[in-house]
């Protein structure tokens, strides 16, 4: 049954969102600051999936209060990355934010989508065989949807990181960083004023 699960963890990862977007924001940067990005993104991803089966998941989405916290968080985070992004200063030339800040980003990305803790709760459960541990089943889809993310944003920081060098030193390129900048600020105003 988990199988089955395969084409949704692909349609997961590959819709683009504030994961994408924070992963693009760290390849400018420099390609091993993507790969941090998205395994920061990946263990927000695992710690929903352990929540889901903990049923906290069940709860946050239950919950009319704990969803707005949960999503204006989620917002702000955005927003806040989006800001850096736009007014921070270039340093598509320089060594770049530490790896453990672009670890941070994409984790505290992952950790505060909202979008994620309803997705567990509603997905999940369908694909988790009748009468089966529920522990082991989330570990399953989680590391599918994991397996998915590293796979895909390894190859769009590859893309990126390749453009990047190309454009080191250009206008192009800080244009296209402060692109990504507003593009997470309107993600983070979608993300902070939508409905379940």
């Amino acid at each position: 049954m988990v199988w089955a699960f395969i084409p949704i963890a692909a349609l997961l990862t590959i819709t683009p969102g504030p994961a994408t977007a924070t992963v693009v924001r760290s390849a400018i940067r420099g390609r091993r600051l993507a790969f941090m990005s998205a395994l920061g993104n990946s263990a927000g991803v695992f710690t929903w999936a352990m929540l889901s089966a903990l049923g906290v998941s069940a709860l946050v989405a239950a919950s009319e209060a704990a969803f707005l916290v949960l999503k204006l968080v989620g917002g702000a985070t955005l927003i806040y990355l989006g800001v850096q992004a736009l007014f921070g200063e270039s340093k598509l030339a320089a060594a770049g934010p530490r790896r453990r800040t672009a670890f941070r980003d994409g984790l505290a990305t992952g950790l505060a989508n909202p979008k994620l803790a309803v997705f567990f709760v509603a997905l999940f459960p369908q694909f988790v065989p009748e009468g089966s541990s529920v522990l082991p089943a989330a570990l399953g889809m989680a590391a599918l949807v994991i397996a998915f993310d590293l796979v895909w944003f390894s190859l769009l920081a590859v893309l990126v990181d390749r453009t990047r060098r190309a454009l080191v030193g250009s206008a192009l390129a800080r244009r296209i960083e402060r692109l990504v900048g507003a593009v997470l600020v309107g993600l983070g105003v979608r993300v902070a004023l939508e409905q379940r």
